[in-house]
C-alpha cells in the first residue's frame, strides 16, 4: 500500500545523510543509552501512527519486475535528462536521504546493486511527499515509476508510488565508518552486511569459489553426496571432536571431523567418483586460521593416486581464482605482512617435507633416523617436543617452525611419515613415508591429500597405532574404526583422494587475512547484554 500524508513534522533522522543519524564509535553507534531508546521509540512510535491510520508496515510481499542491477544493465547507458516511459517495480533499503524543495532523492539497495529515487511532490502529491520525507535511512520500500536519469547523467527510477515494506526501528552505524569494531561486526553479521561494501564482495567471492568448484567437478564426472555430520568413530584427520548424545539410542556421538571414511566408503560401493562439500567441527582453538566449525570439500577418485589429485586441486583454485575474481593474480602476504604478487596459473611447486627441512636446518632428516637424532635437531631449532613422539612426528615439528612460514608461492609438501599419515598408502619408493602432500599459499594449509591406504591388514595396524597413541594422552588421534576395516575388506580399488579447506581459498581470493571474514557468522565468546 502507498503510504499516505502524515500529521507530524518529519524528522531530521529521514532526511540527511546517514552521518546525521549516527556516529560509530569502537563500542558501537554514538546512540546508545537513553539516545538509542529515545531513537528507537521515535521510530515505534511511527509504526504507531502508521497503523492507527490503516496502513500495514510490514507487508507479506512485494512484486517487482526488475532487480536494480537489471535496471542498470538495460538503462545504463542513457544519455543525460533523458525520461522514458519504461515502467519498473523495484525494491531495496533506503541508504541516503536528502529533501531538497519539491524533490527528494533517495539512493535504495538491493543484493545487486544502487539505484537513485527521484521523488517529485508534482508528481505523488502533497500528501504521499511528506509521508515519504518522513522515511528513515535502513527502511524498506518498494517503488513503482519510470526509468530516466538526471540532467547530472545519474540514472533513477521517477517515482509513482513508493510502499514501505518494513520499517527499520534502530538506526544503521556511520556510513563512513561503518562498524569499526571486528567483534562487533562478526557478531551483528547482519549489521556489517548493510554498510560494508568489502564485506559483501567477501561473501560474493566465496559464493563463486564453491559454485567453480562444483561446476569443474561437473566436468570431470564427478558425483556430489551428502554423508553423516553425526559419526559413531570420529576419524579421517588428527583433531579433538566435539561430542554430543543421542537421547533415543542412549549413544554418544561425535560431530564429524572429517568427509573422508564414508566417501570412501562410497568409492567400496562402485561410485567411483565423489565428492561433498559440507561442514566439519573441530573442538580446538580459534585465531585468523582456525574456526571450531568450517567448510570442507573432499573428492575421491577411483583407479588414480595423489599426483592426480594434486593436479584436480590446481585446476579447481585456478579456475575458482578466474571464476571469482577474474584474474588469476593475486597479492599473498607473508607471516610479516609483506605482500608478494603471485599468478597461480604459473606451475606449483613440489618438494618434500623432509627435504624443505634440510633447506631451513642445513641438517638432513629421515623418519628412520632415531628419536634421539631428531630430538636434536629440534633443540636446535628451539622446537619443543613431547615425550611421546616418534620421528614422524618429530619431523612435521621441525618442519612447521622452520620451514612452513616461508611456503609463500603454491607448493604441494609431499612426502609425509608414516606416523603422522594413519590413512595414506606407503611411498612406492621409500617404506618410511607415504604418497601425501599438503598444499600451501601463504604459509597457509589449503588442501590435504593422498594415495588412500586401501589394505585393511595394513590400516588395522595403522588404526591400532592411532589408539595406542590416544590411549597414552595424544586426544587428537584416533581409533579402531571396525565398520570402514570392513568395507575395506569388501575391497578398495586404487584411489586418490583430496580435501580442500573452502574458507581458506576464499581467504586467499578475497583477500582478507582472517577466517572470520569469510563465515557468515563465526563462532565468539557470548554476548553479555
Amino acid at each position: 500500500m502507498t503510504i499516505d500524508s502524515s500529521p507530524h513534522t518529519p524528522s531530521k533522522y529521514g532526511l540527511s545523510l546517514v552521518s546525521d543519524v549516527t556516529s560509530e564509535t569502537d563500542d558501537g553507534p554514538e546512540l546508545t543509552g537513553s539516545g538509542l531508546l529515545a531513537e528507537k521509540n521515535r521510530r515505534l512510535g511511527r509504526l504507531d501512527d502508521l497503523r492507527a491510520r490503516g496502513i500495514e508496515p510490514y507487508p507479506y510481499r512485494f512484486d517487482r519486475t526488475h532487480t536494480l542491477r537489471e535496471v542498470r544493465s538495460e538503462w545504463g547507458s542513457l544519455e543525460a535528462g533523458t525520461e522514458t516511459e519504461s515502467h519498473v517495480e523495484v525494491a531495496g533499503r533506503i541508504m541516503l536521504l536528502r529533501e531538497q524543495g519539491k524533490l527528494i532523492f533517495a539512493t535504495v539497495r538491493d543484493r545487486s546493486d544502487e539505484i537513485q529515487l527521484f521523488i517529485s511532490k508534482a508528481v505523488v502529491g502533497d500528501e504521499a511527499f511528506a509521508d515519504i520525507s518522513t522515511l528513515d535511512l535502513g527502511d524498506w520500500v518498494g517503488v513503482s515509476g519510470t526509468v530516466m536519469t538526471t540532467r547530472k547523467g545519474e540514472l533513477s527510477v521517477k517515482v509513482a508510488n513508493l510502499s514501505l515494506l518494513s520499517k527499520a526501528v534502530r538506526p544503521l552505524p556511520n556510513k563512513w565508518k561503518g562498524l569499526t569494531d571486528t567483534d562487533t561486526r562478526f557478531r551483528q553479521r547482519y549489521t556489517d552486511l548493510i554498510v560494508n561494501e568489502e564485506a559483501r564482495r567477501a561473501f560474493e567471492v566465496r559464493h563463486a569459489v564453491i559454485s567453480s568448484f562444483r561446476r569443474t567437478l561437473a566436468g570431470k564426472d564427478f558425483i556430489e553426496v551428502e554423508t553423516p555430520v553425526l559419526h559413531v568413530e570420529a576419524g579421517g584427520a588428527h583433531a579433538r571432536p566435539f561430542v554430543t548424545h543421542h537421547n533415543s539410542l542412549d549413544m554418544q556421538l561425535y560431530l564429524r571431523i572429517a568427509l573422508e571414511l564414508h566417501l570412501k566408503r562410497l568409492i567400496v560401493g562402485g561410485m567411483e567418483r565423489v565428492y561433498e562439500i559440507g561442514r566439519v567441527f573441530r573442538n580446538e582453538g580459534i585465531s585468523t586460521r582456525h574456526n571450531p566449525e568450517f567448510t570442507m570439500m573432499e573428492l575421491y577418485q577411483a583407479f588414480g593416486d595423489y599426483s592426480e589429485v594434486m593436479a584436480i586441486a590446481e585446476e579447481l583454485i585456478v579456475q575458482a581464482a578466474r571464476d571469482a575474481i577474474g584474474t588469476t593474480v593475486v597479492d599473498i602476504a607473508d607471516t610479516e605482512g609483506n605482500l608478494h604478487t603471485v599468478d597461480l596459473a604459473e606451475p606449483w611447486r613440489r618438494a618434500r617435507m623432509i627435504d624443505l627441512v634440510e633447506e631451513k636446518t642445513g641438517v638432513a632428516v629421515h623418519p628412520s633416523q632415531s628419536v634421539d637424532q631428531l630430538r636434536k635437531v629440534a633443540e636446535d631449532n628451539g622446537v619443543r617436543y613431547d615425550k611421546h613422539w616418534g620421528p614422524g612426528k618429530l619431523i612435521e615439528e621441525i618442519f612447521e617452525a622452520t620451514a612452513e612460514s616461508s611456503l609463500i608461492r603454491p607448493t604441494f609438501v609431499t612426502g609425509h611419515p608414516v606416523e603422522i599419515s594413519p590413512l595414506a598408502r606407503t611411498d612406492r619408493n621409500d617404506p618410511f613415508l607415504t604418497e601425501r602432500f599438503e598444499l600451501f599459499v601463504g604459509a597457509r594449509e589449503l588442501a590435504n591429500g593422498y594415495s588412500e591406504l586401501n589394505d585393511p591388514v595394513e590400516q588395522r595396524a595403522r588404526f591400532m597405532e592411532e589408539q595406542a597413541a590416544k590411549e597414552a594422552g595424544d586426544a587428537e588421534r584416533g581409533t579402531v574404526d571396525e565398520d570402514y576395516l570392513r568395507a575395506l575388506e569388501f575391497g578398495l580399488p586404487p584411489t586418490g583422494g583430496l580435501g580442500i579447506g573452502m574458507d581458506r581459498v576464499a581467504m586467499l581470493l578475497a583477500g582478507v587475512h582472517s577466517i572470520k571474514e569469510v563465515i557468515l557468522f563465526p563462532t565468539l565468546r557470548p554476548e553479555v547484554f
